[in-house]
């Protein structure tokens, strides 16, 4: 059951503003002025990036990520770089007290202090007076789960709370022209819990994640209406706050070492940019009835195809073996284009084949066996060789259209798994 709030409708209430003013007239798509070169620079590139080139104002961006990950920080940062170029920034904060967030800012901040503004409080009503009359030019809600109205009796955090919440901030920024951030928290298994029924309201969905023992953080976003979706940024988190990585895939592959089994380099191609990275693989004889399949950066589902395909159309039986398999820097690629990738990190591991650090793999697998090519093969060819990478597995279908080569690189075109395999031990 959700409580919802039932407000009679005034007879000069907008809804009626039909028997007012008529039927409205429609606009021809010719006669609107894009506001693409009015976007806030938040004065980080890797968020810039993600964003789609800047903050839209009057949009509304969720951000997502478990407790510590490091959501409030880049917010800090980002929020203290806006206030020194453009304006005052409102940071209201429902769970931190403002001498902790002082602290925080005292430890990333350099600029904009005297420009933003701290606000502890959780009331809605409260939030859209102050906002009316400061006027910011960004507002950040720190979290929605602690957010409540007074109009309604439920507890905050909860459904019908949240949604009425989220419904003020939208008419706040829509109707002001403000940027807004809402920051929300997740469940154990990593989803959004209550904010998951505002994402149909909000113009941006981000997620923050990484793991609590690397400094390595990744900055996805899932959706967005004034860019690209599955764009991604990459930070590391220092004792002063985020630090932008601007090579991303050096970082990756930094600890590949040649001649070592079960592991080779692959690529993705996220958002904007090609992404290279390393897949390692582990295969030992089980030590029970049933094997054991792990998958870190790769769905479960994925690699039991994978590994069907490898004993039915290339002759290698797992049945009797563990396998694990890892994507190198936690990261958690979207796309099939590492298949091939992964299958031959797993025949590496299984048949004793040394790897190759000068040699790239990439495909999609289809169930007969065969490499389907995969979208953006040239950009990431051309970073590949950028990387230092001397040859390229890839589909043949991709290879027969890529016609100028950068110096010193070869192409390997392969219709089969078989024959991947077969090209991996020549090599």
């Amino acid at each position: 059951m959700v409580e919802e709030k039932l407000n009679d409708v005034a007879s000069d209430d907008k809804r009626r503003r039909t028997e007012r003013i008529g039927v409205p007239s429609p606009t021809p798509l010719s006669g609107l002025i894009s506001n693409e070169k009015s976007r806030i620079d938040t004065g980080i590139s890797e968020f810039n990036r993600v964003l789609g080139g800047g903050l839209v104002r009057g949009s509304l961006t969720l951000i997502s990520g478990e407790p510590g990950i490091g959501k409030s920080t880049l917010i800090v940062q980002a929020a203290a770089e806006i206030a020194s170029r453009i304006g005052p920034v409102l940071y209201v904060t429902g769970e931190e007290s403002e001498e902790q967030i002082k602290l925080r800012t005292d430890r990333v901040c350099q600029v904009g202090l005297d420009r933003l503004f701290l606000l502890a409080e959780t009331n809605i009503e409260t939030i859209t007076a102050v906002t009316e009359a400061m006027n910011p030019s960004l507002l950040i809600i720190d979290s929605i789960q602690t957010m409540y109205s007074e109009e309604l009796e439920s507890a905050p955090g909860s459904v019908s709370q949240v949604r009425a919440c989220a419904n003020e901030l939208m008419r706040i920024g829509k109707g002001k022209d403000i940027p807004v951030f809402i920051v929300a928290h997740v469940t154990k298994s990593g989803d959004l819990a209550g904010p998951k029924i505002i994402e149909h309201l909000v113009d941006c969905v981000l997620n923050f994640y990484g793991e609590r023992n690397q400094d390595l953080r990744i900055l996805r976003a899932y959706k967005n209406r004034f860019g690209t979706t599955s764009e991604i940024g990459a930070f590391s988190m220092g004792e002063s706050g985020l630090s932008q990585i601007e090579n991303l895939s050096e970082s990756f592959l930094e600890g590949m070492e040649d001649g070592a089994e079960g592991y080779v380099a692959s690529a993705i191609y996220e958002g904007t940019r090609p992404l290279l990275l390393e897949v390692q693989s582990l295969t030992s004889p089980t030590g029970m009835g049933f094997p054991r399949r792990t998958a870190l950066g790769v769905e479960l589902s994925r690699l039991n195809m994978i590994l069907a395909v490898l004993d039915r159309k290339a002759g290698i039986s797992l049945t009797d073996q563990d396998v694990y398999v890892n994507v190198v820097g936690g990261l958690k690629p979207e796309g099939t284009s590492t298949d091939l990738a992964v299958a031959l990190a797993i025949t590496s591991s299984f048949r004793r084949i040394p790897g190759d650090r000068h040699t790239l793999a990439i495909g999609e697998i289809g169930l007969t066996g065969h490499l389907r090519p995969v979208q953006n093969a040239e950009k990431i060819v051309r970073e590949a060789a950028r990387m230092g990478f001397s040859r390229i597995l890839l589909p043949k279908k991709n290879a027969d259209r890529l016609n100028e080569l950068p110096a010193g690189l070869r192409l390997i075109g392969v219709q089969s798994l078989r024959e991947a395999i077969d090209e991996m031990k020549q090599i």
